[in-house]
Order: structure tokens, then C-alpha cells, then sequence
């Protein structure tokens, strides 16, 4: 029996990660996958990343995650995340910079599932209508063949989406049966809900590879620390800052471009 918890978007919320893994171990949980965005917009990184490492998590990198390590742009952020990745590139432990390097931008577990962050090919796509399953389902076929399962991040939102042939169907339930024959993607949640204005839960996922099922959780956690913590260390834009980052874009958009034509 392989069972396995499956965290995403953690964003550096040391005690929503702490309340989802304590839950997968009461469940006797010892394999953990993680899909992406470690760090973020919380306060916590380096003991986010030291949590999964300790555990031998086999996770991917996010965007967050290449942002707050300088590996990629801000140009595709919002205001607050692009705030919070900067805080996060002057704070974060070289320890953990380095062990964010190795991570993979996707992983096979077994033959048939895939870990992915955002899209399949495009790590900061918010993969959250059934046109973009169906696009994304034709380039994990022509990528992964064998894929039966993606797992994905990125849009903070609990789902399973059916893949059978052309139609493309959403699936609710917290715990989900699934065919074999068919094609999913899956998303888990996100831990940190710091981005959300109600249900403050941490979300996890428990996939089980023998009898074929998803599960969700969704788990109560401390957000006004986690919360108070991202302010007092620089992790919340003020209006102001806001308000400029705005302005600036605005700005920018409308320079004309200096490149000569050839």
C-alpha cells in the first residue's frame, strides 16, 4: 500500500505546515510530496524548507520559489507576492537557497503520476478551468505518456479534474474514487491561506496509490501568529508601497520600447 501526503504552496507558513503534517502522521502518512512554493509570503522559509528536508520530502520547485532565489523574474507577480519575494531574497538562509536549487521543476513517482507546480510546461500558469485541464492533459500525454495522475499547485484551490477522452469534468467530494483508466489532475490545496479572506484552513491531500483514491483535508491552524509575524518581519505591503508598485507598472507599460527593429 503507498500512501502518500501531498503539500503545496506552503509560503513560508511555519504553523499551517506544521498542522498538516502533524494530521499526515497521525495517519500514519510517511511519504510526502511537496508541488512547489515553499517560500513566499510568510515569515518562515528556512524552517519550512527544514521540515521537508528532515522528513526526505520529494518535492519540486514553484515560482515562488525560483523568484525568491533570483532564478526567475517578477514580471508575471502580483504587488504583495512581489513585496513579500523580495523580503525573501535578502532573509532567506543560503542553506536553504542551495537546497532550493536541486529541486526539479517536475518529478515521476512510479510510472504513472507527476508532480508539477502550475502548468505542465509553464510553472506560473493558474491552471483553473476545464479548457486549460484539456490543454495541459494533451502536453502531459505528449511529456509524460505513461501519466495516469498530475498532481499541481499554484491556484490554491482543492480539486480533481476527469480527463476521459475530450470531456473534461470536475469532481467534488473529500475523498474521490478514482478510474484507472483515466486521466486526472489534482490539485491539493494550499497550506498557507494567508491569500484567502475566509476558511483560514491548511489544505493537504492523501493519495493512495493502491486502491486509486484521493483524499482531502482541511485543517485548522494558528493564522494570527503566522500572520503577525509576516508583518512585523516585512512580509505585508503597506498601502502606499502598493499603491507605488502599482504606479510604476502603469508606467512601464507604457514606455516605448527601445529596441531597434532587425
Amino acid at each position: 500500500m503507498a500512501l502518500y501526503g501531498v503539500v503545496a504552496d506552503i509560503h513560508g507558513n511555519r504553523e499551517a505546515l506544521q498542522v498538516a503534517l502533524a494530521a499526515l502522521e497521525r495517519r500514519g502518512i510517511r511519504k510526502l510530496l511537496c508541488l512547489g512554493d515553499v517560500v513566499g509570503y510568510n515569515a518562515d522559509p528556512d524552517e519550512c524548507a527544514e521540515m521537508l528536508k528532515s522528513r526526505g520530502a520529494l518535492a519540486i520547485a514553484g515560482n515562488h520559489d525560483l523568484i525568491g532565489t533570483g532564478r526567475l523574474g517578477f514580471e508575471r507577480c502580483s504587488n504583495q507576492a512581489m513585496y513579500a519575494l523580495k523580503r525573501t531574497r535578502r532573509t532567506i538562509a543560503r542553506s536553504t537557497a542551495e537546497w532550493i536549487a536541486t529541486l526539479p521543476p517536475h518529478r515521476v513517482v512510479g510510472d504513472d503520476v507527476v508532480l508539477v507546480h502550475g502548468g505542465v510546461r509553464d510553472v506560473q500558469q493558474y491552471v483553473k478551468h476545464a479548457s486549460l485541464v484539456a490543454q495541459n492533459a494533451a502536453l502531459l500525454r505528449a511529456d509524460f505518456p505513461k501519466a495516469r495522475l498530475c498532481l499541481f499547485g499554484h491556484s490554491h484551490e482543492q480539486k480533481v479534474w476527469e480527463i476521459d477522452g475530450s470531456e473534461v469534468r470536475e469532481l467534488a467530494g473529500d475523498k474521490v474514487l478514482l478510474n484507472r483508466n483515466l486521466q486526472y489532475f489534482i490539485n491539493p490545496g494550499s497550506v498557507d491561506a494567508s491569500r484567502k479572506s475566509t476558511h483560514k484552513a491548511a489544505e493537504c491531500a492523501i493519495l493512495d496509490t493502491l486502491d486509486w483514491s484521493v483524499e482531502f483535508l482541511r485543517l485548522p491552524y494558528d493564522s494570527a501568529s503566522s500572520e503577525a509575524k509576516a508583518a512585523v518581519f516585512g512580509y505585508r505591503i503597506g498601502r502606499w508601497t502598493d499603491r507605488f508598485y502599482s504606479f510604476r507598472r502603469r508606467l512601464l507599460r507604457r514606455r516605448p520600447s527601445t529596441t531597434a527593429a532587425r
